[in-house]
Parts: structure tokens; C-alpha cells; sequence
């Protein structure tokens, strides 16, 4: 009895004490000690009252918030992250659940004929018909000698952490692209507001013209310039309002509602809010974006892979156990005469499969090495999105400011070619030039403003959100 309980308390002992997984290490990658183009930046003071996942409340915009809030529920791309972690988690549960043995209970009641024909059959006819009733339940446990049900458990449970993972890249990558959208909208509200005012303007100069010229002052060459200028300007207009509906379109989709039924209203005057922005160590990166943190899970996923692959090679050990009672009548089951039982293990040894498990090892050694390179290219392109986010936004403000300055230029240049006109110092082709590039320049203005604010958004998606 006590060899029985040495026995027992050292199974699991020997069950965990092989493994053909190579000791896995993280694989290394190059990594700086700062970024290049982090410019002059203000480190920014913590927040502590608002979540570090939400992060366009640094924008303080409301109707922003509204929309970021409803991707939880509502984006389609996010629940199909979310399915396929339910499936992850499945097959995880699946084969955690091999580790374990399988108890099962089985059981008939059945009437048996006997064919007239059949050859060796019984001469009397009160045998050609009978019962057949059993009852009785086994255990079914594969002994883990070589690892092989470790490891892979421990693979799928490693991807479900990667798809875990994939989960908040697919969060993050969605609440970026929706704030994206969002301020390109915005952006246009903006233009469309400028071409408002400018079709205005440039209705009252139609006017103007037209009495000059009723009077004789001006000749109809300038009507017709001035008339072409302002159609030209309303169907440019009309061609702002149609990328604007797009944009709210792309925005429906995103928070999972009917484009038909989805609006944001307008803003004229919309006003950027410019937070600011901290600098992120390289290391600060490698921790915070999840898109790394599953690539490093899918690598290890794949090293314990190669552990099942290698233990393909030695033999599988089954031990079964199996008890219960069977009788060929239909009298009293439950009798020590009918009673039935099984014990002993059941081995499978490969002999020979002309390298079909070599081949699996090498496969499964091939898939390391490629998603090891995976991860690596997903570190260098995190790098990559941040530096380039950055560069961006310094490059970005620079251009704002020369382009705030032509835009004040320009707007002098057009007041004094009205001037110019009007005493008859000019034709009114200086003054369409002027408008042109007054026009212009306001524009080029906005579409600067909109692409610091998209910067930030690709900054923050950089470094793995907020901050």
C-alpha cells in the first residue's frame, strides 16, 4: 500500500519533469536609448482622473467623446477581434482540459435476433432471441511523459493571450481611425465655411461690376470674369460637401450605425484643442503597445509548439481503467457474477513514417524563426509610427506658421487689389489673382490645422494610447 501512495504522489512529478520545448528567451531587437525626432517637447502632467484608454478626452470635445464612446458596442472590426478570442479561448480550454483525465459512463439495453441462416447458430429457437444489458463507466488519461499535452496547452494559451491582445490593437487602431475621420470632418466644416464667406464676397463683387458696368464704367470682359469666378467657387463648394458626406458616412460605419440615419452637425468655427503631447522612451513603447505584446505571444506559442512537434517522435501512454456489470439476459444486472472490469495501460510507438514527424519539427522550427522575424518588424515598425508622428508634428508647426503668415499676406494683397481696381489703377484680373491665392492660402491654412490634430491622433496610436 505505501509503494501504491509513493507511486502516486511521484506520477505528476515524472509527468512534468520532461519537456522537448527549447527554454524560451524573448528575442532580442535594437533598441535606442531615445527617438530622433523628438524635437522640443513639453512633458505632459499626468491626468489622473481620467482613463488612460481614453484618450481623445484631451481634445475636450464633446461631440468627439460621443462617438469614441459607442466603438465598444458598436464597431464591427472590434467584434470580430472579440469572436476570435472566444475561439482562442476555446481551443485554450480545449486543450488544458487534456491534461486531465477523461471519465466517462456507458450503458445499453438491447434485444438481440439471431439469424435463422446464421452458420454455428444455436439449435434451439429460444436463443435466437435475447437481451444484452451492461452498465459501467472508465477513465481514460494520457500519462504526459514527453510534454507533449503541456506544451500545448501552454501554445494555445499563448494565443489566446495574443488574441487578447489583438483585441485592444484592433480598439486602439479603430478609436484612432474614427478620431481621424473625425477631425478631417471638422477640417472641412472649416473650408466649407471659408467658401461660404467667399462666395458671399464674391457675390457682392458681381454686383459691383455689373452696376460699373451698366453704368460704363468697365467693360463686359469683367462681368463675365467675375461671374465665371463665382460659379467656379460654388461648384467647388458643392464638390467639399460630397468628401464631407463621405467622411460622415465612414464615421457611421465605424460606430456600427446606418449611414441613412447618422449626421454631425457642422461647426463653423471649429477650434482646435492641441494637447501636449510627452515624449516615450523606446522601452516605455515596447511595453505599452499591444500589437508588440502579441507578437511576443505568438512567438512563444511557437516555441512550446516545437516541444509537441519533437514529442511526436516517443511513445504515447495511455492508461485505462474500465468497471461495471454486464449480463446476455435481462435478469438482475447488479450481480458480483456479472460484474466486469479492465485495467493496464495502452501504448502507441512509432516505428517508421519516412520522416513525417521530422518534417513536423522542421515546420514547426520554420514557423518560430518566421514569426520571431514577425516580431521584430512589428518592434522596428512601432519605432518607425512613432518617429514618423513625431517628425510630423514638428514639421507641422513649423508649416503652420509660414502658412498663417501667407494667409495674412495674401488677405492684404486682395484688400489692396479691390483698392487698386476700383480707382482704376488695375484690371480685375490682379484682383481674381488675388482672390485666388487669398483663397488658397486659407485653405492650405485649415488643411495644415487638420493634419497637426490627425498627427496627434497618430502619435498617440503610436505609443500605444494615452498617456
Amino acid at each position: 500500500m505505501k509503494q501504491w501512495y509513493l507511486a502516486l504522489v511521484a506520477l505528476p512529478i515524472v509527468l512534468n519533469a520532461c519537456s522537448f520545448a527549447p527554454d524560451y528567451k524573448r528575442p532580442d531587437v535594437p533598441l535606442a536609448t531615445n527617438f530622433k525626432e523628438d524635437g522640443v517637447w513639453r512633458t505632459a502632467a499626468p491626468m489622473d482622473d481620467k482613463s488612460k484608454g481614453d484618450w481623445w478626452h484631451y481634445f475636450n470635445d464633446s461631440v468627439l467623446n460621443e462617438l469614441e464612446a459607442k466603438i465598444d458596442k458598436g464597431n464591427l472590426q472590434l467584434g470580430i477581434a472579440l469572436a476570435r478570442h472566444d475561439q482562442a479561448l476555446a481551443i485554450a480550454n480545449e486543450n488544458e482540459a487534456q491534461l486531465y483525465p477523461e471519465v466517462d459512463a456507458s450503458g445499453n439495453y438491447l434485444t438481440n435476433r439471431q439469424s435463422l441462416n446464421r452458420p454455428l447458430r444455436s439449435s434451439s429457437l429460444n436463443y435466437s432471441v435475447y437481451g444484452n444489458t451492461a452498465i459501467g463507466a472508465g477513465i481514460n488519461y494520457e500519462l504526459d511523459f514527453w510534454g507533449r499535452l503541456r506544451n500545448q496547452a501552454k501554445a494555445s494559451a499563448l494565443l489566446e493571450q495574443a488574441s487578447r491582445a489583438d483585441i485592444e490593437t484592433v480598439r486602439l487602431s479603430q478609436q484612432a481611425l474614427l478620431a481621424s475621420i473625425y477631425f478631417q470632418l471638422r477640417g472641412y466644416d472649416t473650408q466649407i465655411a471659408i467658401f461660404k464667406d467667399s462666395i458671399k464676397a464674391y457675390e457682392r463683387e458681381f454686383t459691383i461690376i455689373k452696376n460699373r458696368h451698366d453704368e460704363g464704367v468697365v467693360s463686359g470682359l469683367d462681368v463675365a470674369r467675375a461671374e465665371s469666378l463665382l460659379d467656379q467657387v460654388k461648384g467647388q463648394l458643392q464638390d467639399l460637401l460630397a468628401q464631407r458626406a463621405n467622411l460622415e458616412h465612414a464615421l457611421a460605419v465605424l460606430i456600427g450605425e446606418s449611414p441613412s440615419s447618422f449626421s454631425v452637425a457642422p461647426v463653423d468655427n471649429f477650434v482646435e484643442a492641441y494637447p501636449h503631447l510627452p515624449t516615450e522612451l523606446p522601452s516605455a513603447v515596447l511595453q505599452r503597445r499591444p500589437d508588440i505584446a502579441a507578437a511576443e505571444r505568438r512567438v512563444a506559442s511557437a516555441n512550446a509548439e516545437i516541444g509537441v512537434a519533437k514529442a511526436a517522435f516517443f511513445p504515447t501512454i495511455n492508461l485505462l481503467a474500465f468497471g461495471g456489470y454486464q449480463n446476455s439476459g435481462y435478469g438482475n444486472l447488479l450481480t458480483t457474477p456479472n460484474s466486469t472490469w479492465m485495467l493496464g495501460p495502452l501504448a502507441f510507438l512509432p516505428i517508421i513514417d519516412e520522416g513525417r514527424r521530422q518534417s513536423l519539427v522542421d515546420l514547426a522550427n520554420a514557423q518560430n524563426k518566421e514569426l520571431i522575424v514577425t516580431y521584430r518588424q512589428t518592434v522596428l515598425n512601432a519605432f518607425k509610427e512613432v518617429e514618423d508622428s513625431m517628425a510630423s508634428l514638428n514639421h507641422l508647426q513649423s508649416q503652420l506658421t509660414e502658412q498663417s503668415k501667407a494667409a495674412i499676406a495674401a488677405n492684404t494683397t486682395y484688400d489692396l487689389a479691390v483698392n487698386r481696381y476700383l480707382g482704376g489703377a488695375s484690371s480685375y484680373l490682379e484682383v481674381i489673382d488675388a482672390e485666388n491665392t487669398k483663397l488658397t492660402t486659407q485653405i492650405a491654412e485649415t488643411k495644415v490645422k487638420s493634419a497637426q490634430m490627425i498627427a496627434v491622433v497618430s502619435f498617440v496610436k503610436a505609443i500605444g494610447g494615452g498617456w
